[in-house]
């Protein structure tokens, strides 16, 4: 297991895994990019373990969350599982589960101020996090994909799904976008990733 995790972890952060993996019974998979979700616990129906973590993520990302899903078994398991999904205990789960992994020695200097902030209060998701989710994409490996905000307005872009979008303009903290397709209207958070589209073509 160790020499799996070394292919998708900080270096520092890999022992430190595997004991967490190993102490929680986990039953770790690496899985394929899926676009609605980083990774996945669930209690299988024979009562074990199962945490699935997307193989795209970089290093940093992939450990936040996979301890995100492993906080999720902790607080089922010290609490119950009637708990909200992300309450009050998973997210005190989380913290705890966290600190450890909040050193130089496996975060860069630049993510750490950030790290430290968003796990005052963590979400349900590090991309809801507009700052840190902008840091963390720098160490993605290089790729077609930008942030929305980074766009001029008026661009055509698309999503993974392949739904298509014309950028419109921000309202408060999103930005208002209207798919291509149905002309209806929807807000993306600014640093949504996205495809920038140079041109569409339109059947005759």
């Amino acid at each position: 297991m160790d020499s799996v995790l070394q292919k998708y972890l900080p270096e520092y952060a890999v022992v430190p895994c595997f004991e967490l993996i190993r102490t929680h019974a986990v039953n770790l998979k690496v899985v394929n990019e899926r676009v609605t979700r980083h990774g996945d616990y669930r209690l299988l129906p024979d009562g074990s373990h199962q945490i699935t973590v997307n193989a795209n993520l970089n290093p940093y990302r992939f450990l936040i969350t996979l301890v995100h899903e492993i906080a999720h078994l902790v607080a089922f398991e010290n609490y119950g599982r009637r708990i909200k999904p992300h309450g009050k205990e998973w997210k005190y789960s989380f913290q705890q589960l966290m600190l450890p992994f909040l050193r130089p020695q496996i975060f860069p200097s630049t993510l750490l101020p950030l790290l430290a902030n968003h796990f005052r209060n963590p979400k349900a998701s590090s991309s809801t996090d507009a700052k840190l989710s902008i840091a963390l994409k720098k160490f993605d490996p290089p790729g077609d994909e930008t942030l929305l905000f980074e766009l001029p307005p008026g661009s055509i872009f698309k999503l993974k799904n392949s739904r298509t979008f014309k950028k419109g303009p921000r309202k408060v903290k999103r930005y208002q976008c209207m798919e291509i397709k149905t002309g209806r209207m929807y807000l993306f958070q600014p640093h949504a990733e996205v495809k920038e589209v140079k041109e569409i073509f339109h059947e005759k």
